[in-house]
């Protein structure tokens, strides 16, 4: 039996060939995202979104028959590692970091926020305020500095 009896061709794909594909893109997607290591999925990163997002569509192709398998699959590879790569990069030097993920923004200090930076950043005041309330803070007089991180996230110091 061949490879393509199984799996089939691109646009001539089976019920039985696409749920062949699916077990083979499944545990494939599963391998890439252990061998390129948690933060794939752990910090979302304006990197780790773009990269998961493509990934994902990629192999949702090949999955459909609407793109080659096995090309599919190495460009996939490919795609894991230049992650990797970026990734690596990031975690070395701290200049392509801010290339790669963005820099940390301030978003207010001394208990103000800075409404236009929050304008820029499609954030409001709500969204500050559920990481003041996961800070265990009231309100913004408690906080000595906001930022937005790389990810996306909201940190917030605390007044001594």
């Amino acid at each position: 039996m061949a490879l393509e009896d199984i799996f089939g061709i691109k646009d001539h794909v089976s019920v039985a060939q696409e749920c062949a594909r699916a077990g083979l893109i499944f545990f494939y997607g599963l391998l890439l995202m252990r061998l390129s290591g948690r933060r794939t999925f752990a910090k979302w990163s304006a990197l780790d979104v773009a990269v998961s997002v493509i990934a994902g569509s990629n192999l949702s192709r090949a999955l459909t028959g609407g793109a080659p398998l096995w090309g599919t699959l190495v460009a996939t590879a490919a795609l894991m590692g230049l992650h990797w790569t970026a990734a690596r990069l990031a975690s070395k030097s701290p200049g392509m970091a801010r290339i790669i993920e963005g820099p940390p923004v301030p978003l207010g200090a001394d208990g103000r926020l800075e409404k236009p930076v929050l304008r820029r950043f499609g954030l409001s005041e709500e969204d500050v305020g559920v990481a003041l309330r996961q800070e265990g803070l009231d309100d913004a007089t408690q906080a000595r500095l906001f930022m937005l991180e790389p990810n996306g996230r909201i940190s917030i110091l605390k007044k001594s």
